[in-house]
């Protein structure tokens, strides 16, 4: 399974300003970027979700030692503070970025492996008794539910059931071969990045009817695409769009101060002095205004482009912190917003839509519990009078949907099969009610 799907779009662009939370990015003008070109060196295999290889038993090592994961969470710590240390590659490539400078993909394999594992934490720590679970589906009692584990009229995942089990929410339970009704969480939210071109607006409605970045992005069914922070008209670069509110507005809230990074292109050169006011602060007349990083990136000629870090989205605050100093900004692009990079292998007017292991390691890394931005089922609460109403489960008299545990016997587990298989025991069909699977126990 792909890690992640790349959609081709049209030409046509975009939209203006829209503010999700907080203020809208930067402006310039300047000629569209071009994209970018593939290097020369040859096409790496492509990883999966996680970011992790395949390995063959002789190279796994211990799994048992503790010592050997404080280790390794020791390295990973080192490395990131080494790679915090380090200069940040050149950014220009003459006219142009250098696409060298770009990451392959657009999360580092570190966060997605961190974030794999707090999501696998945080699903540990949903886990459930067995016999709770069967309780609280309203099949009877904790002490009656154990009875019916210890009888062997209980599986999870295929397997028979022990008293004491726990399970988890993506735990497949069946009594007596039937699946146990339980609530399923919503579904993660969907998360594309954009390659932005200059010309395009990110807003859903313009009235000089300019064209739209959401014009480019797929349909959502009962939902739409929100942008996460914007960019102006002539600016490019990297957009992260979502169909949760909430994870945008998390992401673009200044209190939590997510970093943007760009490639600035200017116009001339900045004096030491000039380059220290930037990072000291700047008064402009909505409040001061500071880069948290700010480093030559080389060019020719006139042109000089910079890489500059900046922890709020303010409407044209970088243009306007460097006309602020006498310098006009020829070219501004967005390469990276908080983890997500802009990847080389995604060329202008293109989007690539996260896979959900991807979108669910970065939450987690991003220490927003994946829960918090699942989308909620819109039907009738349990309890609820249901369509028509009718009482819940949709069976006269509010019947429950869930299996009646005295209305078969367990072969099914002793033989692998299921009721009204053909390979069950002699004269199991005449002891099992059959169903058919999607329908309910009417």
């Amino acid at each position: 399974m792909a890690t992640a799907t790349e959609y081709e779009t049209n030409d046509d662009g975009a939209n203006d300003e829209e503010n999700d939370g907080g203020a809208k990015d930067d402006d310039s003008s300047g000629a569209p970027i071009a994209a970018p070109g593939t290097t020369g060196e040859s096409e790496r295999r492509l990883r999966g979700p996680l970011g992790r290889r395949r390995r063959g038993r002789g190279e796994r090592g211990g799994r048992g030692e503790g010592g050997a994961r404080a280790e390794q969470g020791g390295r990973d710590e080192a490395s990131a503070e080494a790679r915090d240390s380090e200069p940040l590659p050149p950014l220009a490539d003459g006219e142009d970025l250098s696409t060298s400078a770009m990451p392959e993909q657009p999360f580092p394999r570190e966060l997605l492996e961190r974030g794999r594992r707090a999501a696998q934490s945080a699903m540990n720590a949903q886990s459930d008794k067995l016999h709770k679970v069967l309780a609280d589906a309203g099949i009877g009692s904790r002490r009656e539910m154990e009875e019916l584990i210890i009888a062997g009229r209980v599986s999870v995942n295929g397997q028979p059931a022990h008293v004491g089990q726990r399970v988890l929410p993506t735990d497949q339970v069946r009594i007596n071969g039937r699946p146990l009704q339980r609530p399923q969480p919503g579904k993660l939210p969907r998360v594309l990045i954009y390659h932005k071109p200059s010309g395009e607006i990110v807003s859903h409605d313009d009235p000089q009817d300019r064209p739209s970045v959401f014009e480019r992005f797929p349909r959502v069914a009962g939902g739409r695409w929100i942008s996460v922070g914007r960019l102006d008209v002539n600016t490019e670069g990297l957009l992260v769009a979502t169909t949760s509110g909430e994870l945008a507005n998390r992401l673009t809230h200044p209190r939590f101060e997510v970093e943007r990074e760009y490639a600035v292109r200017v116009a001339g050169q900045l004096a030491d002095e000039q380059r220290q006011k930037l990072l000291d602060g700047i008064e402009l007349e909505d409040g001061p205004a500071r880069f948290s990083r700010l480093e030559d990136a080389g060019g020719q000629g006139l042109n000089h482009w910079y890489r500059a870090v900046i922890k709020e989205g303010r409407n044209r605050e970088i243009r306007r912190m460097f006309d602020a100093l006498g310098l006009q900004v020829s070219r501004l692009i967005r390469i990276r917003f908080g983890s997500i990079a802009l990847p080389r292998t995604l060329p202008r007017g293109r989007f690539l839509e996260l896979a959900p292991g991807w979108v669910e390691a970065w939450l987690h890394d991003l220490g927003i519990g994946a829960e918090t931005v699942r989308s909620r089922s819109s039907g009738p609460r349990r309890g609820d009078g249901g369509r028509r109403g009718k009482p819940p489960g949709g069976r006269p008299g509010g019947g429950s949907r869930q299996p009646d545990p005295m209305t078969s016997t367990v072969s099914y587990i002793a033989s692998g099969t299921h009721p009204g298989s053909p390979r069950s025991t002699p004269g199991a069909q005449n002891r099992f009610r059959r169903f058919k699977p999607g329908r309910g126990f009417g």
